[in-house]
């Protein structure tokens, strides 16, 4: 369990510092904000993880 929280707590600290920008922290729906923004982080991490060759080569095509 230790890795999990190790795993995670960065993801939710920078998930819940987003979240603030649009619901108050003492909001009663604060935690499904934050939950939202950490899958959509979560997600874009590994959809950048998975398919960065394809960005890099897009990017080098597109800067020529």
């Amino acid at each position: 369990m230790q890795v999990t929280s190790w795993l995670l707590q960065p993801v939710m600290t920078v998930a819940a510092f987003f979240a603030a920008f649009f619901v108050a922290e003492d909001s009663a729906n604060f935690g499904v904000v934050q939950m939202a923004v950490a899958v959509l982080l979560i997600t874009s991490f590994v959809a950048i993880i998975t398919f960065w060759r394809a960005i890099l080569s897009w990017v080098l095509a597109h800067t020529r």
